[in-house]
């Protein structure tokens, strides 16, 4: 499955077509709207973090692509890759899209460039769930404690070396094979030898910490 801009278009170019429902409100309606497509995201909610791909956005409001159903809650952090985040209010949600109000209005310019702390860094799910762990030698337990489409950061009594290539294993993740990119005391950066497409990534995002959000 390997990922890339051109696999990220496809995934978003698969979406069903969006059927217009409820209506933006009338300040979001009035502002200037400028198309950010094939630009993901994700919404932070108190049930967990989601995927989605930003669609166009104004100074008062912004709609996403989404890959499953949101938590029922209306409250919501867009966190952007650069690590930009900004506060929002669901006003809408079709299906496979939603529309958000920015609790202050936003300068354009500053979601468009999309500068931050890590303006290349790809998107991360702050997620925490163990798995086990298995080299040639031994298998092991460990905790992932952030993930990404091609990679995660893992935490383990494990004695892992640079470059070393592991198997990681859980319920939800099926089998992964990884390769040890980085140490520091008990925790390990791994590079995925196959990576995740972005529907696949969201779907196991959603699986991990609110299944009923795949259901019909």
């Amino acid at each position: 499955m390997p990922a890339g801009a051109s696999r990220m278009m496809e995934d978003a170019a698969s979406f069903p077509p969006v059927v217009s429902g409820e209506a933006d409100s009338p300040e979001q309606r009035a502002a200037p709207r400028m198309a950010l497509l094939i630009r993901t995201a994700k919404l932070v909610s108190a049930q967990g973090e989601f995927v989605c791909v930003l669609r166009d956005v104004s100074a008062t409001g912004i709609s996403v692509r989404l890959f499953h159903r949101l938590p029922s809650c209306d409250a919501f952090t867009l966190e952007l890759q650069s690590g930009m985040a900004f506060e929002v209010k669901k006003v809408r949600e079709n299906d496979h899209e939603a529309g958000f109000q920015f609790a202050a209005p936003v300068e354009l310019e500053t979601i468009i460039k999309e500068t931050g702390r890590f303006p290349k860094r790809g998107l991360r799910m702050h997620i925490c769930f163990p798995v086990v762990l298995a080299t040639r030698q031994d298998r092991k337990t460990g905790t992932i404690l952030n993930l990404s489409q091609q990679g995660a950061r893992l935490e383990s009594d494990a004695l892992l070396s640079i470059d070393q290539t592991i198997a990681l294993e859980g319920p939800d993740l099926g089998e992964i094979r990884a390769k040890v990119r980085w140490r520091k005391g008990r925790e390990y950066g791994l590079v995925f030898d196959d990576t995740f497409s972005l529907q696949n990534f969201a779907s196991l995002a959603a699986r991990l910490q609110c299944p009923a959000l795949l259901r019909a």
